[in-house]
């Protein structure tokens, strides 16, 4: 093993242990031909390896006032035209399945966890969708929208930070971190209903959101409960639904209901004043349904991930937390838009001491990342690989719970699928 004092942006070097040739992931120079800061943060590259032309994966080390954190990094080049990245993603939005499966079922070469997710449920009566926190784009298809700050699951956010926040790509093949926004409205003969919502667990407060084949049989009560203020408020007994087949409305009730949609139907869901406004609605009017994400940047995404921004601009954000260490997951990218960088903490004694969020960000940097978000840390925490000549991949970093925990969605690298 070799000691790397590492601190800039591209100054990262994957050492092969027991190795006499120097193996360096795309975008990152070799250290011996770089000027190293004084006082940079000491990574030890334990390993490395080539799973493909355009991408790595290793192992490091680093030391913390806590003790000894070992960590997993993969690379990828998003320049090699064989190489890209896309959502990993159960059968469904509210669904959750292992790390490991998602990418052997999709093709990937490697995947790490994803967003945060409604793994758990305070409301009585209420069983978790298991669906994630923020926006979700597949192969150009928009999934899903984000919840309210207040009903995240996970740390805190930065200030100036939501949960529409997303790492993705763009259909120029270049990387970022991006906001989205939900651009949608309900119109019939009696007026035009804005949407807030689409195939998310919760709603705005007096909005309206619209469930669609994608979200699958989970209930859509979960929508209604808490508030823009509070996760754990009560479900509102204020609510309204109407089932739309092929333009026309088929159905009304009080309650959201659960099951399976059919491809040719949609599934709008009011609380307080959208209960109101769907109200007026009834069996047999048509409707004309629209939803659109838009994202702040350009171009148009075609694959995004919610995450929480820790690095912005080659900068950690202000206000990220410096005191509680556990273990992370995170994804970022280099100034170019092609080097993708994706850690993940191991999640078991003794190589578990974790990082902080402002750690995790200062990591990212030296890594070379110029912008970076926050994944789900903690059991989710997975990095998956399929070696050259392995038929399938396999878990990596020893999650913390013993074994994978199902999750919502991850990041899969994959090879020769343009």
């Amino acid at each position: 093993m070799r000691s790397l004092n590492l601190l800039r942006p591209g100054l990262a070097l994957l050492l092969a242990a027991g190795l006499s040739t120097l193996v360096t992931p795309v975008g990152v120079a070799h250290a011996a031909t770089a000027t190293v800061p004084a006082g940079a943060t000491p990574i030890t590259f334990t390993s490395t390896e080539q799973l493909a032309q355009g991408v790595t994966y290793g192992s490091f080390q680093v030391a913390t006032p806590r003790g000894v954190t070992v960590g997993y990094l993969l690379t990828a080049d998003l320049r090699k035209n064989t190489v890209s990245l896309d959502l990993l993603h159960p059968d469904a939005v509210a669904q959750r399945t292992v790390v490991s499966a998602m990418t052997n079922e999709q093709g990937a070469v490697a995947g790490v966890n994803g967003d945060f997710f409604n793994n758990s449920e305070t409301h009585a009566g209420v069983t978790p969708t298991y669906s994630s926190s923020g926006p979700e784009i597949a192969d150009g298809a928009e999934l899903k929208f984000a919840v309210p700050n207040a009903q995240r699951f996970g740390p805190g956010l930065a200030p100036g930070t939501s949960t529409r926040d997303v790492f993705g790509v763009g259909v120029n093949g270049k990387a970022r971190v991006d906001t989205l926004s939900l651009d949608g409205e309900v119109r019939s003969g009696k007026g035009t209903i804005a949407l807030s919502g689409l195939n998310q667990y919760a709603l705005p407060v007096d909005g309206v959101g619209l469930f669609t084949a994608a979200w699958g049989s989970a209930s859509r009560i979960r929508s209604t409960c808490g508030t823009d203020t509070s996760r754990s408020d009560p479900c509102s007994s204020h609510t309204y639904e109407v089932t739309v087949r092929d333009g026309v409305i088929t159905a009304v009730g009080q309650l959201p209901g659960a099951g399976a949609i059919p491809a040719d139907t949609q599934v709008l869901v009011g609380r307080e004043r959208g209960a109101d406004a769907l109200d007026d609605l009834t069996v047999g009017d048509r409707v004309q349904v629209r939803e659109k994400l838009d994202s702040a940047g350009k171009p148009r995404l075609t694959f995004a991930v919610g995450g929480a921004p820790i690095l912005r601009a080659g900068q950690p954000l202000a206000g990220l937390d410096t005191k509680t260490a556990a273990v992370r997951s995170s994804a970022g990218v280099g100034p170019d838009g092609r080097t993708v960088y994706l850690v993940v903490l191991a999640g078991r004694a003794p190589a578990s001491a974790g990082f902080t969020i402002a750690e995790l960000a200062d990591l990212m940097r030296t890594l070379g990342a110029t912008d970076a978000v926050n994944l789900d840390g903690g059991g989710s925490s997975t990095v998956a690989v399929r070696e050259p000549g392995q038929a399938a991949a396999t878990a990596r970093n020893s999650p913390s719970d013993g074994t994978e925990r199902a999750v919502a969605n991850g990041i899969g690298i994959f090879v020769g699928r343009r």
